[in-house]
């Protein structure tokens, strides 16, 4: 059984793993209405809209909750070199993955032809810098994950050639774009890592919010209250003014146009505004899951966050097998496409999976809680 401090970040991760199988449903069964980032207002269905923006807490959130808890995980370790050594391995491990399995999960090709560099990669890299980050004392560590989170759009407008030496790392930093090995191989960089880094850096230094006596429940929710409001404070008074890192928003021909228009935010790279809000929604949701840290819901979703790598990898090939099957026995209804006609059958699709893939993600976290001497399970 999870304990009490534990529960409520399992339940966090848990909840956003769900919003993540709806998005990822939306884009294996709802492909043919793609939407770009920031999306279109005028000419995006105000159900597909907030859905998109609903899946905008996933990213931020595993990030911010991988650092708190590479926090947790280095208080019970023998030395900092030991969690060093970790966030290193499970790193490096990650950044495999999304190579391999992750990758293969989307486009079913090998040799691939394109690698999609995406949030599996990003948190793979982002624990590489902060197993070294993490000697930093905490208030400089807490100081650079705010200026990268806050500072990075000043360098919105820099861009390297491909023929700079500058390019590729640029892009793997923050310059979203395609780099190109050869004539069979590209990599896309969809989720560029210096933000990133910002966010696991921010996870990290609230770790102690959450250690066993050092901090009471009651000041832990206190904290994460005043963190949270203060991020909307932040959004909305950089939204409201219109300025720095974001397309801005405009009136509409209806208030709901308008309010979407508002809530339009920019997630490759994320921005200030995006991380702000996102970052802010999470920490409420995680103050109001410690004071509900008893409640069967709460149960239900620390789940689903026990065993979040078994369950990314299991869902995306799911997706996968259940959209191949589709296809062979009812072919191509949208365009070249086979794709559901709403975003309700989106949502019902994702509730329908969340209870079919419940069973077996509930066997591998008791597996993985009861077999702690299998060192290999922690890495998922």
């Amino acid at each position: 059984m999870p304990s009490r401090r534990l529960l409520s970040i399992d339940a966090l991760r848990g909840l956003i793993i769900l919003f993540m199988l709806l998005d990822h449903v939306r884009e294996t069964f709802y492909l043919h209405q793609q939407v770009a980032d920031p999306m279109e207002v005028a000419t995006t269905d105000p159900a597909l809209f907030f859905s998109r923006t609903l899946a905008h807490l996933c990213a931020p959130l595993f990030i911010l909750l991988t650092g708190l808890s590479a926090f947790l995980y280095g208080e019970k370790q023998s030395s900092r070199a030991a969690a060093s050594a970790f966030l290193f391995k499970r790193g490096l491990f990650l950044v495999v993955l999304e190579f391999t399995l992750v990758n293969f999960a989307w486009t079913l090709q090998f040799p691939p032809t394109v690698i999609y560099l995406q949030v599996i990669w990003a948190i793979g890299l982002s624990m590489l810098a902060l197993s070294a980050l993490l000697w930093l004392p905490r208030a400089l560590l807490g100081v650079l994950g705010l200026v990268l989170v806050a500072g990075h759009n000043l360098l919105d407008g820099l861009h390297f050639p491909v023929e700079s030496a500058m390019h590729i790392p640029w892009a793997v930093l923050h310059d979203r774009g395609w780099i190109i090995f050869s004539d069979m191989l590209r990599l896309r960089t969809s989720y560029p890592v210096l933000p990133w880094v910002g966010v696991i850096a921010l996870g990290y230094v609230i770790g102690p919010w959450f250690r066993g006596a050092s901090s009471s429940p009651e000041q832990r929710r206190r904290y994460l209250c005043i963190a949270g409001f203060g991020s909307l404070a932040l959004f909305l008074l950089l939204r409201l003014v219109n300025g720095y890192g974001e397309k801005p928003w405009a009136m509409g021909e209806t208030w709901l146009q308008t309010l979407m228009s508002f809530f339009n935010i920019t997630k490759y790279p994320p921005s200030l505004l995006f991380l702000a809000l996102t970052l802010g929604i999470g920490l409420l949701l995680l103050a109001c899951l410690e004071r509900r840290n008893d409640g069967r819901l709460v149960r239900t979703l620390a789940v689903f966050g026990a065993a979040p790598m078994f369950f990314y990898l299991l869902h995306l090939y799911v997706l996968k097998l259940f959209y191949i099957a589709a296809l062979a026995i009812w072919g191509a209804n949208q365009g070249s496409y086979f794709g559901f006609d709403s975003v309700l059958a989106v949502w019902l699709a994702a509730l329908m999976l969340a209870v079919v893939l419940f069973p077996p993600v509930q066997w591998f976290a008791r597996l993985k809680a009861r077999r702690r001497d299998v060192r290999w399970l922690k890495y998922l």
